[in-house]
């Protein structure tokens, strides 16, 4: 048994390091003081006693829920690589003036028809059709257009959840309706590519950050990517 040898914080340590891989906060769970638990966490996880207990017990997890390694590595490198535009999307399209005659207003036939329909009710003349009845709100925008200045319109898109393609969905954790509008939540890809870090790199407690992120003694993104994909498929 690996666990032979080892204190009663130190197999401890090795329960609560499985939970998240923080050797910092496992340190604090297993009951070591909070002041010293990032150096006691480094060290427990040098140890070969604790290090041997850490593997033995990852080999049984990994054989009760016939989930490895491999597999979680996989979804979380998958989750880091997602399209965000697959849930959500800021365009900028033609604003109104854009392609109307002699840049006018432009109306849709419905929207004209509405407000003919209410001039017609408050006894007013019917607004000017001048700019044309035509407009669609997907064109982009005219860069010669004297009220956006080629700017044209913002506006936010949010797709039809009911509709997501597979991986869409692995990044999608719901809605929250607010005073500021609907804001779209998402799981922390930052935090999945963190997870594959840990796993690949062997357990640094801490990523150093110099200007751009540095995983695993520099080593970057694509190289990160190139390593995942020579693991076995699963």
């Amino acid at each position: 048994m690996a666990n032979k040898g080892l204190s009663r914080k130190q197999k401890a340590f090795v329960t609560e390091y499985l939970v998240d891989l923080n050797a910092t906060q496992a340190a604090v769970r297993a009951g070591y003081s909070a002041k010293t638990a990032f150096t006691i966490g480094s060290e427990n996880l040098r140890k070969p006693l604790i290090q041997s207990a850490i593997q033995e017990a990852m080999a049984k997890r990994e054989e009760r829920t016939e989930i490895t390694q491999d597999l979680v590595l996989k979804e979380w490198l998958e989750l880091y690589r997602l399209d965000v535009n697959d849930l959500v999307e800021y365009r900028r399209n033609n604003c109104r003036f854009c392609w109307g005659i002699d840049h006018e207003y432009q109306w849709t036939p419905n929207e004209y028809k509405q407000a003919c329909l209410k001039a017609e009710t408050e006894k007013q003349n019917p607004p000017s059709s001048a700019g044309g009845i035509d407009f669609n709100l997907n064109r982009t925008a005219n860069p010669e257009c004297p009220e956006c200045g080629g700017e044209g319109k913002g506006r936010i898109i949010v797709k039809d959840t009911r509709n997501l393609p597979p991986a869409a969905r692995k990044i999608y954790n719901g809605v929250q309706l607010s005073k500021d509008g609907l804001k779209v939540l998402l799981l922390d890809r930052d935090k999945a590519l963190d997870n594959v870090a840990r796993h690949l790199g062997m357990f640094k407690d801490k990523l150093e950050i110099t200007g751009k992120v540095e995983l695993l003694e520099g080593m970057s993104i694509a190289e990160l990517e190139e390593r995942f994909n020579r693991l076995p498929k699963v």
